[in-house]
């Protein structure tokens, strides 16, 4: 189950340190952190550990989907009848499906989708997302080009 946002955790500012240091790269050395943040290296990675641990953050690769053959991204708007959890809990299931999230408007669910191709857009949209129980609706917007991505907004 997704933490709700009531549940914050508290982090001192030198978490908040070690975090910034890891978006802006995710490869930086427990050395390198340390020495910025003023902490030993063992005191560094148990830190890291224990925010990975408790879900604070992840480290992961960041790729470009059209490097690696996906060259059709959108995002879906899905209007659902009845309880969203279920239908994003579905939509979490499927390769194709990088983003779920529960919203207030329009839509009551955006998905963002990597795809192949058209063929392979249409097939998730109709064949997987439309046949989910609860969907009465969607609608596409398809990515022409991205502009902005970024990861490092820093903790506040």
């Amino acid at each position: 189950m997704a933490k709700k946002a009531t549940d914050v955790m508290e982090l001192d500012d030198v978490s908040k340190s070690i975090i910034e240091q890891l978006q802006q790269d995710g490869r930086r050395s427990y050395a390198a952190i340390a020495k910025a943040v003023g902490l030993s290296e063992a005191a560094v990675r148990q830190r890291v550990h224990r925010l990975l641990d408790l879900g604070v953050m992840q480290i992961v690769a960041v790729t470009n989907p059209l490097e690696l053959g996906f060259p059709r991204q959108a995002m879906i708007g899905i209007k659902v009848k009845g309880p969203l959890e279920p239908v994003a809990e579905e939509l979490e299931a499927y390769e194709e499906v990088d983003y779920v999230v529960i919203t207030a408007g329009t839509f009551d669910v955006l998905a963002e989708v990597v795809c192949e191709d058209d063929d392979h857009l249409l097939e998730v949209i109709s064949q997987k997302i439309r046949a989910i129980d609860g969907v009465v609706g969607t609608e596409t917007f398809m990515y022409l080009s991205l502009r902005k991505q970024t990861y490092t907004w820093g903790v506040r």
